[in-house]
């Protein structure tokens, strides 16, 4: 059994300040000089981005539907023994979502604090804080922060009406220039950020300036049987990984899990034209291509490498915008077309609404995978699935996976530890 003090921070709703609240949090107790880790509840790519620059140590999700019970704790036993704080953000309003925030904060006992936008609130402020507190009386509520808060009168007022048992740790003033800037996917990822540091530094300012003196960080005590070792299924084989703005959507559990499984990675960068590494298999995950399209086509020998690979009848497993990347054509949401690698047969859309959200549950020839679906873009392809995904809390999104040689293709983000012999059994050809 290993302690460490803990915090789940969320709230009542979606863009009332979770990421940035925790980011502030994570800098501060960095900048200390403490070892944080922070986690991201649910599929996010985007969001952790943010929290690992400002934690400085990579985020991990927890998602009770994609990794089970038992991997969500084995990551938090991990955790605990060598952070000296760890926070994890939840996702959307607190009860909703099934898994929901709520629900892997009671599976693992960890004290939750809300954040609340109380930019048009006054009293009613402790009404919305106090019904969160009691929905589900099991969960370990230890405190309530108020955000965007007009002045510090407004911040008096708002916790005049808190329980002596719910006290107001924090009320954060409203400030335009802390905002972070976004896309048709959620934020803008960190790397593409050149200013985000000094914003995290603000970010930690305003949240020591704003905290309430005497609230502690919680010890929480963790506790997982020894997970037995992964057997090396890709011993000897060479997975090639794009990652870069155009291809950076990479739970940091599926490359733990490609190394665990005995395989040597080689990351590239195709928009900056760096060569694909010679390798036994390649994985393009999730991204952005259609932002970058003009420097991949403009990339010397991506395209015809790509060809070459599957035409040398090695694994490639293409996510989401990997798998846009390796079509006919891409439009763009201005309505340009671009021609791409032509590996996969048919082409692309992206359009300014939502095409697809939600779990993904999907039956591989080589075993059942899980993952989820995030995208805007709408697909036309001659090829007919090998497989259909299912949502677990029946949604619309059911996604296709296609096969073509040795190409596999979905717009699922697939979570590997979900599987790690069926993903194995893939890369290995």
């Amino acid at each position: 059994m290993t302690a460490c003090p803990a915090l789940f921070i969320s709230a009542p709703s979606s863009g009332s300040g979770k990421t940035s609240v925790t980011a502030a949090i994570a800098r501060s107790q960095a900048r200390r000089g403490k070892r944080v880790r922070v986690f991201k509840t649910g599929p996010d790519f985007l969001d952790p981005t943010i929290l690992e620059r400002a934690s400085g140590h990579p985020v991990y999700q927890l998602d009770l539907f994609m990794g089970g019970f038992a991997h969500c704790q084995a990551l938090l036993v991990d955790a605990a023994r060598e952070a000296d704080l760890i926070l994890v953000e939840g996702v959307m309003g607190l009860f909703d979502g099934d898994p929901s925030s709520a629900d892997l904060a009671a599976a693992f006992g960890l004290p939750v604090v809300c954040v609340i936008d109380a930019s048009a609130m006054a009293q009613t402020f402790a009404a919305v804080a106090t019904g969160l507190q009691r929905f589900r009386p099991e969960l370990r509520h230890c405190g309530v922060i108020a955000n965007r808060v007009g002045s510090a009168a407004h911040g008096r007022m708002l916790g005049e009406g808190l329980p002596r048992d719910l006290p107001l740790i924090a009320a954060l003033p409203r400030d335009a220039a802390l905002s972070l800037p976004e896309r048709h996917l959620g934020l803008v990822q960190a790397l593409e950020q050149p200013a985000l540091d000094a914003q995290l530094n603000a970010w930690a300012d305003a949240w020591e300036a704003a905290l309430r003196p005497g609230f502690p960080f919680k010890s929480q005590r963790f506790e997982a049987d020894a997970e037995p070792p992964r057997p090396r299924l890709l011993q000897g084989r060479r997975i090639a990984i794009a990652r870069d703005a155009a291809f950076g959507f990479i739970y940091p559990a599926n490359v733990d899990t490609l190394r665990a499984l005995g395989a040597e990675l080689a990351f590239f960068s195709p928009i900056r034209h760096e060569a694909l590494p010679d390798c036994d298999a390649l994985w393009l995950p999730g991204g952005y291509p259609e932002l970058h399209a003009d420097a991949l086509r403009a990339h010397p020998t991506l395209f015809a490498a790509l060809a070459a690979h599957v035409a040398a009848g090695r694994p490639l497993l293409a996510e989401c915008g990997g798998m846009l990347a390796l079509l006919e054509a891409l439009t763009d949401v201005d309505g340009r077309a671009h021609a791409m690698a032509g590996v996969l047969p048919g082409d692309a859309r992206v359009q300014p609404r939502l095409a697809a959200l939600g779990l993904q549950a999907i039956a591989w020839p080589e075993g059942p995978l899980r993952g989820h679906s995030f995208h805007h873009s709408t697909l036309d392809t001659p090829l007919a699935p090998i497989a259909q995904a299912s949502n677990p809390n029946g949604g619309r999104t059911a996604e296709a996976l296609y096969q073509h040689g040795s190409l596999r293709a979905s717009y699922i983000h697939h979570y590997f530890p979900s599987n790690p012999e069926a993903v194995a059994a893939f890369f290995a050809g």
